[in-house]
């Protein structure tokens, strides 16, 4: 087989049937290394390099097939807030090339991670598309000189957001894979309203053949939105699913997640059931997670793949659009009759 090129490598496995492991938790890591709440997590690629690299070897040695790169917040805009914001380039650069050099010594791909801007889109915030393109464009120009193997965008609420970090990423490259992803982490919709149906549908017909959901409140949250994914799931196009290991709580003044690595087994083994591509996992995760999900993974990769329930079967978990607009119309109705 001839040489895949850089930018096909996902694809290239996906298309040939395989299913891909993700890792899991950057933040998650950072934090039981030593990070503080007020640290810039994307400083460590050039401050604690050895940090950095230590984290994606956990996740690789675990068996990911998928290393992110800590790049999370490396905008313009969310350097800012730490007074790094000329410093685009070089701190995606480095986060970049230090997951290159663990990825190919584990045979593992690099996502370049892009995240939300911290801003609010038009016409309800300041953010402009043309600014959002650029910002994410900048960034982009680290991750792909870096040696990304394709460009992550995720934790998205704003179907805006989305498109203009695909046309800034394809600003700088215009043949790189792009993987998108949201979180639908308020009644199984985004914050901004978008349910799985309308990501699925909207992402895919600016030519993303990759994406899906992350984050989130856990894997029953993620689960069903799975689930309408892979309903609607565009001719063409591959699904992932990278959810938080269960929910955050308080114990013994420090944040810990529910999700157990045999709770994210059981979570890798019905999404794949469903017919998921990519599977992963989020906040709260560690390689212990990882390694969990590979294992499942293998034990039934075998096994037949169901796919989705009928519509008939399922409907009612995710309310539609059109139930949604009824009732954001009584509201306004009853206020208009109380005033």
């Amino acid at each position: 087989m001839s040489e895949t090129k850089r930018e096909d490598k996902l694809l290239a496995m996906l298309e040939a049937g395989e299913l891909v492991v993700g890792d899991g938790a950057m933040g998650t890591m950072l934090q039981a290394a030593g990070l503080t709440d007020g640290g810039a997590p994307e400083l460590w690629n050039v401050a604690a390099p050895e940090k950095i690299r230590a984290i994606y070897e956990g996740y690789a040695k675990a068996g990911a097939n998928l290393i992110t790169t800590n790049t999370f917040g490396g905008t313009r805009a969310r350097l800012k807030l730490h007074n790094l914001q000329d410093q685009v380039y070089e701190l995606n650069l480095a986060g970049t090339q230090l997951a290159r050099e663990v990825a190919d010594e584990y045979g593992a791909l690099v996502a370049g991670d892009i995240g939300p801007t911290g801003e609010i889109m038009e016409p309800i915030g300041p953010l402009s598309m043309d600014e959002a393109r650029e910002l994410f464009a900048e960034q982009a120009r680290g991750l792909i000189d870096g040696g990304a193997d394709y460009i992550l965008i995720e934790t998205m609420s704003h179907l805006d957001e989305v498109q203009a970090a695909v046309e800034g990423v394809r600003q700088v490259d215009p043949d790189i894979t792009i993987v998108a992803t949201m979180s639908f982490d308020t009644n199984y919709h985004t914050m901004m309203g978008v349910s799985p149906r309308q990501a699925a549908e909207a992402i895919a017909s600016w030519g993303v053949r990759v994406l899906g959901a992350n984050c989130g409140n856990g894997p029953a949250e993620i689960e069903a939105v799975m689930i309408q994914m892979t309903q609607y799931r565009p001719e063409g196009v591959y699904l992932m699913a990278q959810s938080n290991a269960g929910m955050p709580q308080y114990v013994a003044g420090e944040i810990q997640y529910d999700g157990t690595p045999e709770v994210m087994a059981e979570y890798a083994k019905t999404v794949r059931n469903l017919g998921v591509d990519v599977i992963g996992a989020c906040c709260g995760s560690t390689p212990a997670h990882i390694a969990a999900i590979r294992a499942a993974l293998e034990a039934v990769k075998d096994q037949p793949i169901a796919g989705p329930p009928p519509l008939a079967e399922s409907g009612g978990t995710i309310e539609s659009a059109d139930s949604r607009a009824a009732r954001a119309a009584e509201r306004r109705r009853s206020r208009r009759r109380r005033s």
